[in-house]
């Protein structure tokens, strides 16, 4: 029985000291050069000594430590985790109030901050709604689209006209994170249904009289030049590539492409993202984008003719609803 229970203890240490090992392999090829003594020292805030018989693995990482390593270098723990069926996952603070999306609005800057943005960097997004990056901007449409998302993600907000609504001043972070997501090589799926749910909530705002009519005006026209800005960068942005894809219901995912470091973001709802850096599930996740934009058409490389059409279809409807109005 002793030698039973001594066997288990061993297979448990070296389970232990496999994981630490690929702990600090991960860390090692994301630091490249510095030193990985200092590193450990000064994340942990302990004695080069200590990092030294950690690295040397002649001391344990407790669990706080190889959670704060993992937080800080941005690695998964699915690796760490046997079954292929189970994931360890990251899930972006709820939004209850217009004071919570300035802490949203901070995460995002944190994500693109925590990525290796570079020219190897794609960010593939699947345009259900409209990208929220294009509306971080202080016009009357992105007031309005922050008014419809507090009113249907808060079960207790009160209906106020929209004439009413003022939301926190957070202009300085969204304008960074606007310029952060335009600087990329960024893929973007849409089809012509892609701005139906933003024209069906000015009608509906509009027809319960909370959004006036030249509020309506104003905000379906600063849609048309949103609209004919993202048809400009599909003709001169070569860092922009724009697909029209009409046989898949598109999703509002966001996946962060890089060959050391990808990221994909599940929505949970408009202001909810599950965050996932598994390896694995990002591969299959880069082969599903892929294989959505074999079967979609580039509007890039189209021409003229397939181009006007599409974006002519996002006019109409913008036209069709100022004529309701």
């Amino acid at each position: 029985m002793r030698k039973k229970i001594k066997i288990k203890k061993y297979i448990c240490e070296n389970h232990k000291t496999m994981y630490q090992e690929l702990l600090l392999k991960e860390i090692r090829r994301k630091i490249g050069d510095k030193s990985l003594n200092d590193e450990i020292a000064n994340i942990l805030n302990i004695s080069y000594d200590a990092s030294h018989r950690r690295t040397s693995l002649k001391a344990k990482f407790s669990f706080e430590e190889a959670l704060e390593l993992a937080k800080y270098y941005q690695i998964s723990l699915n690796q760490f985790i046997t079954s292929d069926r189970q994931l360890v996952v990251q899930k972006t603070s709820a939004v209850n109030n217009t004071e919570d999306l300035q802490s949203f609005f901070q995460n995002n800057l944190s994500i693109f901050e925590n990525l290796p943005l570079s020219d190897d960097m794609t960010i593939y997004y699947s345009a259900k709604d409209i990208p929220f990056f294009y509306t971080l901007s202080d016009t009357l449409l992105s007031r309005f689209k922050i008014y419809v998302w507090m009113n249907l993600l808060n079960a207790k907000q009160v209906f106020i006209p929209f004439k009413q609504f003022s939301p926190p001043y957070f202009e300085s972070n969204t304008q960074e994170l606007k310029k952060k997501y335009e600087a990329q090589n960024v893929v973007e799926l849409w089809n012509d249904r892609t701005i139906s749910s933003i024209l069906q909530q000015i009608l509906f705002y509009y027809e319960t009289g909370l959004l006036q009519k030249n509020e309506a005006e104003v905000i379906l026209e600063e849609l048309r030049e949103l609209i004919k800005y993202i048809e400009h960068k599909t003709e001169n942005n070569s860092k922009f590539h724009f697909y029209e894809n009409e046989l898949m219901h598109l999703s509002n995912d966001i996946f962060f492409h890089h060959p050391k470091q990808s990221l994909f973001a599940l929505p949970v709802n408009m202001f909810g993202y599950i965050l996932i850096n598994d390896a694995k599930t990002c591969s299959e996740t880069q082969n599903y984008f892929e294989h959505q934009i074999k079967n979609s058409k580039s509007l890039n490389t189209s021409g003229n003719r397939d181009r006007k059409i599409f974006f002519n279809k996002m006019y109409e409807q913008i036209i069709h609803l100022n004529k309701k109005l």
